[in-house]
């Protein structure tokens, strides 16, 4: 797997031309004024540097530095410019540097909670069951993965609220990514076992049922707060049931769905995108969920794959492939997705296993011509959940979560040695190896 070299023409900033790179051929990646003299900046120097930028590609420098400070990243310097003063140098030798990993599927940040209650649970929060450093949290982090969506189970159609998370914090306030950090849905054969036995038919009816009392209670509290209320008229009555739905309805938050099979995926863009117009992403996505990928495009919604890597039930559902195994992030990409993360469902499949994901789904297929496994563990999954802002790539101003590697994320062979959360050491295989 090979990633291709561009180049980032962005402003030559605070380093001038001595940022040039070595062959001339553009500036130091989103250089900026470094901050004051509050403490001391870090510089990581590697073989490699992945940067995974947002502008849709896989920035590769040779033997980059990547300087933070404050827990920011300030820039990456290409080869042979000379680190400022006022950094502390680690040199990493023939290390790989890339942003931490982020999973957008996962069980693993807290325990005893019941979301099988009832069918339709939007006002459930798992916040409340968050337990920090856990040993589930540092196995995550030793993988690489320094952010995670913490999510309800499958058992109910609406499992309830989720959160995103930083996996190193030792506390809940400093692990707080974002709350709410989406809306739990399942479809399809989880939620049919509750109860009585539901159907699909019934689940979309819940979907349904409960969408439009949660977007009517949103509407209600986006006019009251936009002043748009009559002038002696109460304040409208506060609904912990639909909380959530008022982050969904301005794009705060988003929906994260576990839904796989052709009809079921199908089913749920169009109900919660198409007639809703909410935020969502595929969830799973898995079997032959890969013939809505023409709907999906038209949507705008993407997909965050796992764990399943591999669809090998092609014949029971009339696909011929002369008994091939088919990779499903493969099947999403041939017919023209690009928005395609990964995801583990952890424990189903554990946390540290993340990047295993992402080689599973080159090994069976998936291209990654410019990066793209790479950036389906970092920026990708950032994007899709809005916080791209903070995480998911090595740039000016981001969260400075780095991951040290000893060879290529996405191969089995290559081991984790360090990661930094917020521009701090928060492992070291030198000192606490766990697998």
């Amino acid at each position: 797997m090979t990633a291709t070299v561009s180049i980032l023409r962005a402003p030559l900033g605070v380093f001038g031309a001595a940022a040039l790179w070595a062959a001339g051929a553009g500036t130091c990646m989103g250089a900026q004024e470094p901050v004051g003299d509050t403490s001391p900046g870090l510089a990581l120097r590697a073989a490699k540097v992945l940067v995974c930028s947002s502008d849709g590609e896989q920035t590769v420098v040779d033997h980059g530095t990547v300087l933070s400070r404050d827990g920011r990243i300030e820039a990456v310097l290409p080869r042979d410019v000379e680190v400022p003063e006022g950094y502390e140098l680690e040199d990493l030798g023939d290390s790989w540097l890339m942003p931490g990993m982020i999973d957008l599927h996962s069980h693993i940040a807290g325990r005893g909670y019941n979301d099988a209650v009832y069918q339709a649970n939007p006002g459930l929060r798992v916040k409340c069951t968050v337990v920090p450093g856990n040993a589930n949290l540092r196995r995550a982090l030793a993988g690489g993965v320094t952010t995670i969506l913490y999510i309800p189970g499958s058992a109910t159609n609406l499992g309830g609220e989720g959160i995103l998370l930083k996996t190193a914090p030792t506390s809940y306030e400093d692990m707080v990514v974002r709350d709410p950090g989406s809306l739990k849905v399942a479809q399809a054969d989880n939620p049919k076992r509750w109860g009585y036995g539901m159907n699909r038919i019934m689940l979309n009816w819940t979907v349904r049922e409960a969408f439009t009392r949660g977007v009517a209670y949103a509407k209600t509290w986006a006019a009251y707060e936009a002043g748009d209320w009559g002038k002696d008229e109460p304040a409208p009555e506060v609904n912990p049931q639909f909380e959530v739905f008022r982050a969904l309805y301005s794009g705060a938050a988003q929906i994260s769905t576990h839904t796989q099979v052709h009809q079921v995926v199908l089913a749920s863009m169009n109900i919660m995108k198409g007639e809703f117009g909410l935020d969502v992403f595929i969830d799973h996505g898995t079997f032959d969920g890969y013939k809505a990928t023409g709907r999906a495009l038209e949507l705008d919604v993407p997909a965050i794959l796992g764990p399943r890597s591999i669809n090998m039930q092609t014949k029971g559902r009339g696909i011929d492939t002369d008994g091939a195994i088919m990779g499903v992030a493969a099947e999403y990409q041939r017919r023209g997705m690009t928005d395609i993360g990964f995801n583990t469902d952890a424990p189903v499949v554990p946390a540290e296993e993340l990047a295993l994901q992402g080689a599973m789904g080159a090994r069976f297929g998936f291209r990654d011509e410019a990066g793209e496994v790479v950036r389906g563990l970092t920026i990708v999954p950032a994007e899709v959940a809005g916080i791209d802002h903070r995480v998911g790539s090595l740039e000016a101003g981001k969260d400075a979560d780095i991951v040290v590697l000893d060879g290529h994320p996405a191969d089995p062979r290559s081991a984790v040695t360090r990661v930094y959360v917020n521009g701090e050491l928060s492992y070291d295989a030198r000192e606490e190896r766990l697998f």
